[in-house]
């Protein structure tokens, strides 16, 4: 399977959709991040042709992959795949990720209807909620996109395909692991603490430990979580 995540706006959990949903789900799946550097390792808002040709091949001689397209990226990405006709093909969908905020909403839009423009079939777009309150009402959190479905239609919308908000996106950060890897790890971290302790362990790498229990605990959870969304967004 070879799925794209995009979106015209920042800070919508495109990499932790790509890095904990996708890819730890899909059997030795690659993820490319595509993200414009220059020789001196400052970014640029450029995607240029001769990179989307090196994209194309990656995308044919991989059988899983998750390509994360940066939001500085996005227009070009698009613009690309527009040059390059039915290269969208080459995708089993696109997957849109969204929050709350109203401006990322409004971006959310604007990233569907260019790819519905560009020619990706309806079936192919799939928008899933992110960072939602489980207390709140879905419909009314994000009733832009429901409004907009209802009129326009032009890509999928399954209101089960929420990732709700959970501390672990945030703690997990910095730490070399999926959630799914966390979960499946085989330490007991609470025997190791304790071992710890008894052992005159430096604080530091006790923190480190405690901090571990904290994870793995809440991975699990997570990760039932997000099997079911995955479940839901690819079948």
């Amino acid at each position: 399977m070879k799925i794209a995540v995009t979106n015209f706006s920042g800070n919508v959990g495109k990499t932790t959709v790509s890095h904990h949903l996708l890819a730890p789900r899909l059997e030795d799946a690659a993820v490319i991040s595509i993200e414009s550097i220059n020789a001196d390792g400052s970014e640029t808002a450029v995607l240029r042709g001769k990179e989307y040709d090196e994209l194309q091949e990656q995308l044919m001689s991989l059988r899983n992959v998750v390509v994360d397209v940066g939001a500085s990226n996005v227009e070009d990405f698009v613009g690309l795949m527009q040059r390059y006709e039915g290269s969208h093909d080459d995708f089993d969908m696109f997957v849109v990720p969204t929050v709350p905020l109203v401006k990322q909403q409004v971006d959310t839009i604007a990233t569907l209807m260019q790819l519905r423009d560009v020619g990706v079939p309806e079936r192919k777009i799939r928008l899933l909620f992110n960072a939602a309150d489980p207390k709140s009402d879905l419909e009314k959190t994000f009733k832009r996109l429901f409004q907009r479905h209802a009129s326009h239609g032009g890509f999928v919308l399954n209101s089960d395909v929420v990732i709700y908000e959970n501390p672990i996106f945030e703690k997990i950060k910095g730490i070399n692991t999926t959630i799914l890897g966390l979960r499946d790890d085989p330490t007991d971290y609470v025997k190791l603490n304790a071992k710890a302790m008894d052992e005159g362990v430096p604080e530091e790498q006790r923190a480190h430990i405690r901090q571990m229990v904290a994870l793995k605990r809440l991975a699990n959870r997570a990760a039932r979580e997000l099997d079911a969304v995955f479940e839901r967004l690819v079948h």
